[in-house]
């Protein structure tokens, strides 16, 4: 029978299918290594067969998305919590260790070796019922954007191919009018027979804004092209299928919006993140799920550094003073923060004063929305730490 040890390293490559786990001693021995499937039963069992090893098991694994929630999920319920090692370190940490072969064993041990000799390693934290709601709901609504882009795209490509001018005419990304237009009329031909009024009354029994000038504009582009070209047919009905499909993703994307704004709406702090000018109910629950447990950030520095907002010196023999971006942050946290400062200086107030304060100071555009995101980030972490919501005007001081 094995001796019980004091600690180990238990290293996971995780996949959809399966995992492989791997533990090392504390003299980088491997002491278990096997396949496990994604399933509850096999994990328990792995887990069990684990834990009986050490009285200390130090858990870690290169992914934190939903190829390993049952993982993490099962490794939480049993009070152990596992530290997160990205797959550029595993790739980098393969290396040090002789062989070349790539394989799921191998990266499970990297991994493991990884967690034994670092100390820095991020813990992943298993969120609770409401962050993993919003994560789902939030990482859908992305796929939803990105489809809803590639329609958009595809159906200009298709119109540009027998209808140019019409393709010009309307911004499809944001014009509805423009939309339902083409679910019923696609070709030069087929609009100026049916002519402005008849068009207009077309469009407004569809519940189109500005019916008339929407008729208009696609008049004025039918006059302007009365050649037919190859292929107009189909392109016709590719065009108003694309344009069909696009407007019932919008009215995807407005159920799912109103469902994010009223499942973030019973997270404690919403009333404190949302009115924070350009944040808004939708990156405030982005913001929710990319900073994860706000008790992490010692200080305002910390949620900025996070964030990547916070540049890191890279220096070179005589060169000093270099400041880039850090290569170790939450992209999807980033990018809350851009958006959200973006957003805000559209409207005057302090945030919009600040950015021009910095575009007076020589700084282009990204580089005077990156330092407001900044201070946004400083201002939105005191608020937290305050549990007071954001108002223009500076608080108070209190007398003693």
């Amino acid at each position: 029978m094995s001796t019980r040890q004091a600690q180990v390293w238990a290293g996971v490559d995780a996949g959809k299918g399966h995992h492989w786990a791997a533990v090392v001693d504390e003299t980088g021995a491997t002491v278990w290594s096997k396949k496990i499937d994604n399933d509850e039963t096999a994990i328990l069992t792995a887990l069990g067969e684990i834990l009986d090893l050490a009285d200390e098991v130090h858990w870690a694994v290169d992914i934190s998305g939903t190829s390993s929630a049952l993982l993490l999920a099962l490794l939480a319920a049993h009070g152990q919590q596992a530290a997160y090692v990205p797959g550029r370190t595993v790739n980098r940490m393969s290396g040090a260790y002789r062989g070349e072969a790539k394989t799921d064993a191998r990266d499970a041990y990297v991994i493991a070796e990884t967690a034994r000799h670092r100390r820095d390693l991020a813990a992943i934290d298993v969120p609770a019922q409401l962050a993993a709601d919003l994560a789902l709901l939030t990482a859908h609504r992305a796929d939803l954007v990105a489809d809803r882009v590639r329609m958009i795209n595809r159906l200009r490509d298709v119109l540009t191919g027998v209808f140019p001018a019409l393709e010009r005419a309307f911004d499809y990304s944001s014009h509805k009018g423009a939309l339902v237009l083409l679910t019923g009329y696609q070709t030069p031909a087929v609009i100026r027979r049916r002519g402005r009024a008849r068009l207009t009354a077309w469009l407004a029994n569809r519940s189109v804004r500005g019916a008339d000038i929407v008729a208009a504009t696609a008049l004025e582009a039918a006059q302007a092209q009365h050649t037919a070209l190859p292929g107009e047919d189909v392109a016709a009905q590719i065009v108003a299928d694309l344009a069909a499909q696009i407007l019932a993703l919008d009215d995807r994307l407005k159920r799912i919006d109103k469902q994010i704004r009223e499942t973030f709406r019973d997270h404690p702090q919403a009333e404190i993140i949302e009115p924070l000018p350009g944040m808004g109910p939708i990156l405030g629950a982005e913001f929710v799920v990319a900073a994860g447990d706000f008790a992490a950030y010692d200080d305002a520095g910390h949620l900025a550094s996070a964030a990547g907002l916070v540049p890191v010196p890279r220096d070179s023999g005589r060169r000093t003073g270099n400041l880039h971006r850090p290569k170790r942050y939450s992209r999807r946290l980033r990018r809350v923060f851009y958006l959200s400062a973006q957003t805000s200086i559209i409207r005057e107030g302090p945030n919009r004063d600040f950015y021009l304060k910095k575009r007076g100071e020589g700084c282009k555009h990204v580089q005077a929305v990156i330092a407001l995101a900044r201070r946004r980030a400083s201002v939105l972490w005191a608020l937290l730490r305050d549990n007071r919501v954001f108002t223009s005007a500076p608080p108070v001081a209190q007398a003693a």
